[in-house]
């Protein structure tokens, strides 16, 4: 035992981190209040954005719907008039 009793007996430092950290105290995590709070803002305000744009938009459910029926025959009608690219040329390697 006589060997051991120059030994450092305190925690081991790092180089660079400066002194050592002090064992009773250590960062608190942050309550869980704090969290349903931020929830609450950002469920509140994603609310209020949707409320906004239905107060801007004044159109009946009824023409909302008959518009989204128009945007998709005009899109299905663009789709007819392009080309067929997802079909294979034929190719014959025999000619």
């Amino acid at each position: 035992m006589a060997d051991y009793e120059s030994a450092q007996r305190a925690p081991l430092r790092l180089k660079g981190s400066g002194a050592a950290p002090a064992l009773g105290k250590r960062k608190k995590k942050k309550a869980a209040k704090d969290k349903s709070k931020i929830l609450e803002q950002i469920v509140s305000s994603k609310k209020q954005e949707e409320e906004k744009k239905r107060a801007l938009d004044k159109r009946t459910p009824a023409q909302l719907a008959y518009e989204k029926m128009q945007e998709k025959r005009d899109f299905n009608r663009h789709l007819d008039a392009l080309t067929e690219h997802y079909d294979i040329p034929k190719v014959s390697w025999t000619k």
